[in-house]
């Protein structure tokens, strides 16, 4: 059951580890999820992912961009409970894997933007392994996708900078949402790619985007290439005003609980004990940062200028 249409309301809230225990049932559904698509989550994902599905509520029929999306979770759930999401990154998605395009209605914006699933098919056969390793991996995504319902949303891919959104119309989107992706531009750039989501939301549409914290200073955070940012930061960046109710207060007791969290530690990503080169080195348990969630809304404007020119979910090139 998708969660009901929460009040809009700006917020900058520090993500506690009990908002696992306080919606079990959407955290399962997430990992049985995940596990189905064969992926894998960032050490606290999980809680960046139910903040911001709980700031949007019920979105079937709803247009929603997934900013920074890459080929992560989010948009596909989204897709399930029957919301259009516009999936946007820098970094080119033409070449979908096959198990993504069997299960979801995937197109491309621009032809560019998805090649032919045919395109796919042919090039998985030329790639690294024996013939029959390839054509094991080609099947099993073909048979994992039959097993479940076709999801009711779309997915529209899009590669592009957050920066430059061209060919999003203005007032055009129910909301954005971003999962830990925003904290990778610089300062100065997140300011503008903030303007630019602002954009292309609907008057009372809202933007609810997960970052990393900091607790008196911003900071460059290395291993996971993002910014930390202060609650007075996040203000600034979000052009959010000084009433806005935050919960930085409280971050030492927030950070604690997150260090201590059992869940969070036993489910680490397989990927974090391949390499000394992310944010859990090898696999060994050791926070540095505990994430946030920031929800933003768009004032109202005079209707005439909300009309968007041109409906995105349906003037992509189909490519499924």
């Amino acid at each position: 059951m998708a969660p009901s249409t929460p009040p809009r309301r700006e917020i900058i809230e520090l993500l506690s580890v009990d908002l696992l225990d306080q919606h079990r049932p959407l955290v399962n559904r997430l990992r049985n999820l995940a596990k189905s698509l064969n992926l894998e989550f960032g050490w606290h994902y999980l809680l960046d992912l139910v903040w911001i599905i709980n700031q949007l509520g019920d979105v079937k029929g709803k247009h929603i961009m997934d900013a920074g999306a890459g080929t992560g979770l989010l948009q596909w759930y989204l897709a399930d409970q029957g919301a259009n999401v516009i999936s946007v990154d820098r970094i080119s998605r033409a070449w979908l894997p096959i198990r993504f395009r069997n299960r979801f209605h995937v197109k491309g914006l621009r032809r560019q933007d998805l090649e032919p699933t045919a395109s796919v098919f042919q090039r998985n056969f030329r790639g690294p392994g024996s013939p029959r390793v390839r054509i094991v991996r080609q099947l099993q995504d073909i048979i994992g996708a039959m097993e479940w319902r076709r999801s009711p949303g779309r997915v529209t891919i899009y590669n592009q900078d957050l920066q430059n959104l061209s060919d999003i119309p203005s007032n055009s989107l129910d909301a954005v949402v971003a999962v830990s992706a925003l904290e990778h531009n610089s300062p100065e750039n997140l300011e503008r790619v903030v303007a630019e989501l602002m954009r292309v939301l609907k008057p009372g549409g809202i933007l609810a985007a997960s970052l990393v914290a900091a607790r008196d200073q911003d900071w460059w955070h290395e291993p996971s290439s993002g910014w930390c940012y202060t609650e007075n930061s996040l203000r600034n960046l979000f052009h959010l005003p000084p009433s806005t109710p935050s919960n930085y207060d409280r971050y030492d007791a927030f950070f604690q609980g997150i260090r201590e969290s059992r869940e969070l530690r036993d489910h680490l990503a397989r990927f974090y004990y391949q390499s000394g080169n992310n944010g859990m080195p090898w696999g060994r348990w050791d926070p540095q940062y505990i994430p946030v969630g920031v929800c933003k809304v768009k004032e109202a404007v005079r209707i005439e200028q909300a009309k968007p020119e041109i409906d995105v979910f349906s003037a992509g090139a189909v490519v499924e």
